[in-house]
């Protein structure tokens, strides 16, 4: 490829509404144009790093055994209807009707899809297992499309299903595309993380996430550096303190506290560990009405263990609060209250001679104590409703947790028969038997792969593509291209040699400045540079820079094919 017959469209400044790394650098180095808001063209150069990038899938899926097929992205209501999600998948589910009235989806996913075609073709157990999945275009209707391609309305996405004759059978599969999964982002050059993950809305027994790693993610992973563990913050077990709780050595004092809402300001004006604070949380559950809840002072609530411990719940408003409490947020605690329900995280159960609220606008109670001053919390509400934070114990008790953050590319599912039993989708058993089939589901969202490794990789020039998705992985700039036939002549020597190797390469003839090209191809992120000049052919020599190099290298002629083959088809 040369450059003058390819479409090179780069940019000094990002637009101003550009957020993060990523955005801004997909649209300076013109791999993608904005349409509408979360809609993106994927030009020239975006296109072959998302071609790159499915290349790998496909070819670690259709390794592990799996069938690709192609389904539509329109899709009829009364599928929707029929799994239950119509209703329940909500506003991001764009719906619209055609010429007849007819009702249809612009599809987010695709479960209802497959399972319908597995339903009327799949009849017996000798059919079974079958592993079918695509690469399409997905449409979700966001209510705040940011970030570019990370959190966009339309995505090109890997979505893979697999359908069993039993539980066991589903195991297997899942820990196939765990290890087809681990090959992929392996492959792609990335630095990523499984993790244990909530199923959320899509259901089933058991999901892992794959992040790659960055510090910009917008997810919180806890993993155990001494051991294998690793979990989203979401789902990751916050153990019982292993110590008991002490006894009380302190008598409860009611004390001013004015203006002091925050458990770190209250702390720092009795001068205390904001660790000897309790704070209470005021929630309205669907089924039991006004509930405290009750966390350390430096912990934060964690919405999705809570909600599998308490059900469904909502935060009180102020009003709500006052009704009940007779006091507003920032001095609420459990001390002298009755007539509702109170859950403790397992840490605040073994505390004593703690800080809460009085229950008083501007006052707290110190030395307050389970049992002497309060109700102590019974066994049933006793529960890990927080986040894990650094430095608590690993739930496989091999360490201690760290956090990081990570950017979910890809995720697993056990979906087990939550839409097979929905849409009917059975076969027939060795006994003559209907059976309900297990599923599993398998996404890896492609497009945002792209945006995830720029945020992994990047400097303060551009990007830093990892050479297995690189747009091209080298690029040749001549110095004078035009003017000099001995330049020239040897720049498309150097070209016809990395291509003839496989090397899939781009020859930089445009008349431009050197200082445009090298700042286009450090910004697009290419890994390998070759500058031809006249200067260094007069040495026989060819300059070599790599993408992440600090400085540049001659390299002699007669070692040129060694260092293709050693450096570049490695």
């Amino acid at each position: 490829m040369r450059a003058s017959q390819f479409f090179i469209t780069t940019l000094k400044e990002a637009p101003s509404d550009a957020e993060i790394v990523s955005h801004q650098l997909m649209l300076r180095a013109g791999l993608i144009r904005r349409l509408a808001a979360g809609i993106y063209t994927w030009m020239p150069l975006g296109l072959r790093v998302v071609r790159k990038v499915e290349a790998i899938v496909r070819e670690e899926m259709n390794r592990a055994g799996a069938i690709e097929l192609f389904m539509p992205a329109v899709q009829p209501a009364e599928l929707w209807q029929e799994s239950g999600r119509w209703e329940k998948y909500g506003p991001e589910l764009l719906r619209f009707k055609d010429r007849h009235q007819r009702e249809f989806v612009v599809g987010p996913t695709h479960e209802e899809v497959i399972t319908d075609i597995v339903r009327r073709d799949i009849k017996s157990a000798r059919q079974l297992p079958r592993h079918f999945y695509q690469i399409q275009t997905k449409f979700r209707d966001e209510i705040r499309p940011r970030f570019g391609v990370m959190r966009g309305r339309e995505f090109l996405m890997k979505d893979g299903y697999s359908f069993h004759v039993n539980f066991e059978d589903l195991q297997r599969e899942y820990q196939n595309m765990y290890a087809t999964y681990t090959r992929i982002f392996t492959r792609l050059g990335l630095k990523f993380r499984a993790v244990a993950a909530d199923t959320g809305s899509i259901g089933g027994t058991g999901s892992h996430e794959f992040h790659v790693l960055a510090d910009s993610g917008e997810d919180a992973i806890a993993f155990c550096p001494d051991s294998d563990y690793a979990a989203n913050v979401e789902l990751a077990e916050a153990l019982a303190p292993a110590t008991t709780r002490g006894t009380a050595t302190q008598a409860m004092q009611k004390v001013a506290t004015p203006g002091r809402t925050k458990c770190a300001d209250v702390a720092a004006f009795l001068g205390i560990d904001v660790r000897k604070m309790v704070k209470a949380v005021a929630v309205i559950r669907k089924e039991a009405g006004f509930t405290l809840l009750l966390l350390r002072g430096d912990h934060d609530l964690n919405e999705i263990k809570t909600e599998k411990v308490i059900g469904e719940f909502r935060f009180a408003r102020d009003e709500e609060i006052v009704a009940t409490l007779q006091c507003k947020p920032g001095y609420i605690g459990p001390v002298g209250r009755s007539g509702f329900a109170v859950f403790a995280d397992r840490t605040v159960a073994a505390m004593s001679d703690f800080v809460c609220g009085a229950n008083d606008a501007g006052y707290h109670l110190t030395g307050a104590n389970f049992g002497r001053d309060l109700a102590d919390v019974t066994a049933g509400n006793i529960a890990d409703i927080r986040n894990v934070v650094s430095g608590d114990p690993s739930p496989d008790g091999k360490g201690k947790l760290e956090l990081c953050r990570g950017i979910e590319v890809g995720h697993i599912f056990q979906l087990r028969n939550k839409y097979a039993e929905a849409l009917k989708c059975s076969f027939i058993d060795e006994a003559g038997k209907s059976q309900i089939m297990e599923m599993g589901c398998y996404g890896i969202g492609i497009t945002r792969i792209v945006g995830a490794a720029i945020e992994q990789c990047h400097d303060a020039r551009g990007i830093i593509f990892p050479a297995t998705i690189a747009p091209f992985t080298a690029v040749i700039v001549p110095m004078g291209y035009a003017k000099s036939e001995a330049v020239r002549n040897a720049a498309d020597s150097l070209y016809a040699k990395l291509a003839a190797a496989g090397v899939d390469v781009i020859l930089d003839d445009r008349d431009e400045r050197p200082g445009v090209m090298f700042a286009d191809w450090e910004l697009v992120g290419i890994p390998h540079r070759f500058v031809v000049g006249e200067r260094g052919l007069k040495e026989d020599k060819i300059e070599y820079k790599g993408r992440s190099d600090t400085e540049a290298s001659m390299l002699p002629a007669d070692q040129l094919d060694n260092f293709i083959r050693e450096r570049l088809c490695s």
